[in-house]
């Protein structure tokens, strides 16, 4: 029975190996193109890449994608990038651009064409139409001397790599170094434009990410929810006021309103007694606890109640605390 296992696994082993053997040589090959872009890019490409980065920063309008095929889909995704990180983009299909959608391009717009041949025919309307109006176009192509590279003002010019298709046919390496490209040029217009993580809540709302890109203070609890008591208060009064509140701690302020402390489960555990009826906050209390603030990340607040393995968190502004977040707040808005 034994051999048998042993003799099913060896036969399946040798199944997968080809497979296996595929996909590393896959992977290689798309990785030494993706090297050969980042060398590129201190050997002439990254002058271009920065005045793209440039135009695309300076329209007042949109960025318009474009390309056809591989290229294509590549470039609805770029496109969808650019739009959900603060720069306006759209895909347009050249076919369609030639049969009325040339409309809705303007001049207070920048094109971004990509073709890695850049002799892709269904490009020509698009190419004339940028001329005639003067849109600006950067082209994403592996010829700069190719009829997209002469008509574009901006050309970023990909090295020539080898596909992993063993054919040489099926646009594998070079959508991948286009797709990154894409990225690249994201990302430093993210960056060029000091799009922050609130913003990208803004086009991101639903589920897990739109979750975890809350704030605290769209979470937290306020005015009267909160669990407070002074310094001076007699311990037989807090524990009505945490009990109360059921969050599990107490917040206990100073005269001017400061959060001083809080009083938590594990502090009545610790000093229970005949005595602790008669004590005050301030003797419970355990000093500089754990505090966050209103626009800390709802992702980040959780992070920190599981390292301190704590359940609330009382949210502070100049020292005062203004709201508290309970773990289940966070859970129960999605955020992970």
């Amino acid at each position: 029975m034994a051999k048998t296992t042993s003799t099913a696994r060896a036969s399946k082993a040798e199944a997968t190996a080809p497979a296996t053997a595929s996909a590393i040589r896959t992977i290689d090959t798309e990785s030494s193109g993706l090297a050969q872009v980042r060398a590129a890019l201190d050997n002439g490409l990254a002058e271009p890449f920065a005045r793209a980065v440039e135009v695309l920063h300076a329209a007042r309008g949109r960025v318009i994608v474009t390309g056809v095929g591989k290229s294509g889909h590549v470039g609805q995704k770029i496109a969808a990038t650019f739009a959900s990180t603060g720069t306006p983009s759209f895909f347009v299909h050249p076919t369609e651009a030639a049969h009325g959608d040339l409309g809705m391009i303007t001049p207070d717009d920048a094109l971004l064409v990509l073709s890695w041949s850049g002799e892709t025919v269904e490009l020509k309307s698009i190419l004339t139409y940028s001329r005639r109006f003067t849109v600006p176009l950067i082209a994403v192509t592996s010829r700069s001397e190719s009829a997209l590279g002469r008509h574009a003002d901006v050309v970023i010019e990909l090295p020539r790599v080898k596909e992993a298709c063993p054919h040489g046919l099926a646009p594998t390496t070079s959508t991948t170094l286009q797709l990154v490209i894409g990225d690249c040029l994201a990302v430093a217009l993210l960056e060029a434009k000091g799009f922050s993580a609130r913003d990208f809540r803004v086009f991101h709302p639903g589920g897990s990410l739109g979750a975890s890109l809350k704030h605290v203070s769209d979470l937290m609890h306020k005015g009267d929810a909160l669990p407070l008591s002074r310094l001076d208060e007699p311990m037989e009064a807090a524990l009505v006021v945490m009990t109360q509140k059921a969050f599990g701690c107490l917040g206990i302020v100073d005269e001017k309103g400061r959060l001083a402390g809080v009083i938590t489960d594990g502090d009545l555990r610790r000093h229970m007694g005949d005595g602790l009826i008669r004590a005050r906050a301030r003797d419970i209390m355990t000093k500089k606890p754990k505090t966050t603030s209103p626009d800390t990340l709802a992702s980040s607040a959780l992070e920190m109640m599981n390292s301190s393995r704590i359940t609330a968190l009382f949210v502070v502004d100049k020292g005062k605390p203004v709201g508290i977040v309970h773990v289940h707040d966070l859970l129960r808005a999605g955020v992970v």
